[in-house]
């Protein structure tokens, strides 16, 4: 070593170091460091008085419940208060292996107003119609690789879910309902796009849900389209155990020019992306449009029909876009996909 030599350090130890601390402490008694509440405000893409907008990593459990202690709520509590009482809640839900834009309230009225926007139920109208417009135009889209690629490019996905406990009385499984009138389902609807062509027996596709039930994304293509997301295991076991990861050349849908894997140069091949034994989910809840809560809470609050002059000049919604995790970026790398 000589002075001034830089030696680089990959992320995932930092990430490990950090939670290794939460998941033996258990949540009610975090109390994070300073490094530990910098790295989990470096998360945070949005801040304002009514909510907070983060961008969660893969493998981090949204809600904590036993034996999980370092789940996404219990930090946010912990770290996320910043100038306030209590910290920041959650309005919904990702899954542990997912990543991607992860909306939560502030206060008591952002929150309520923020459960009542992601209630799949059909709630009653305000009085005021630029709130009715941007509760209407509120959306999430989610980038996933897919094993396969769906019949059609894009499409809408109706398929009611159900769900199941398998033989051995505990763990809980959900599938496409059969309609036949002896179970209880959920409608579920998906909005989906293929993104580009299917490279090494891979899609990329983007998904939006147009409904919030549980593991609704990750059935609807592995069920619905037949290509389960890549790193699903539960519910594309049987798929993975088929799929060959070996790069290969592939032909170019629109051309019919062969279409070359882009090698990685030099340590950027890291473990969980599609050159991996063992890769990672590829779902990622990349864009999140939303009402800007914190110009209409005074309107709600006191149930008028029209902003006051001070907030008028506010955006009406908020937009926000979410970089994919490293795993996901290095998987489109080396797929050399490209947007239609």
């Amino acid at each position: 070593m000589e002075v001034g030599a830089r030696v680089w350090v990959p992320v995932s130890i930092a990430e490990t170091r950090v939670s290794k601390r939460f998941d033996c402490i258990p949540s009610g008694t975090l109390h994070p460091n300073a490094d530990e509440i910098d790295y989990l405000r470096r998360l945070v893409k949005y801040k304002d008085y009514a909510i907070l907008v983060l961008n969660k990593p893969p493998k981090l459990p949204v809600k904590g419940s036993l034996p999980v202690h370092n789940s996404m709520d219990a930090l946010a509590a912990a770290a996320l208060s910043y100038d306030y009482d209590e910290g920041p809640k959650l309005v919904h839900r990702l899954d542990r292996e997912s990543s991607g834009l992860l909306l939560m309230g502030r206060t008591k009225e952002s929150i309520n107003h923020l459960h009542w926007l992601f209630n799949d139920i059909n709630p009653a109208k305000s009085s005021c119609k630029a709130w009715n417009d941007a509760c209407d135009a509120k959306f999430q889209r989610y980038w996933a690789l897919v094993i396969g690629t769906p019949k059609e490019n894009e499409g809408l996905i109706r398929s009611p879910l159900s769900k199941i406990l398998l033989h051995d009385g505990k763990t809980e499984r959900v599938i496409l309902a059969q309609n036949v009138g002896l179970e209880p389902s959920q409608e579920a609807v998906t909005e989906y796009r293929v993104l580009g062509s299917m490279i090494n027996g891979c899609s990329w596709v983007e998904l939006r849900p147009l409904t919030s039930r549980k593991h609704q994304l990750r059935v609807h293509c592995a069920e619905a389209l037949g290509t389960p997301i890549v790193g699903d295991y539960k519910y594309g076991w049987f798929v993975h155990r088929k799929w060959k990861q070996m790069p290969r050349v592939d032909i170019e849908q629109r051309t019919g020019k062969p279409y070359k894997l882009r090698r990685p140069e030099g340590l950027d091949v890291q473990k969980g992306s599609v050159l991996s034994k063992v890769p990672l989910l590829h779902l990622h809840c990349r864009e999140l449009v939303l009402p800007n809560i914190a110009k209409f809470l005074p309107l709600l609050s006191n149930n008028a029909e029209t902003l006051s002059p001070g907030l008028s000049g506010k955006p009406d919604l908020l937009r926000f876009v979410a970089s994919m995790p490293k795993h996901m970026k290095i998987s489109w790398n080396l797929m050399s996909s490209y947007l239609v």
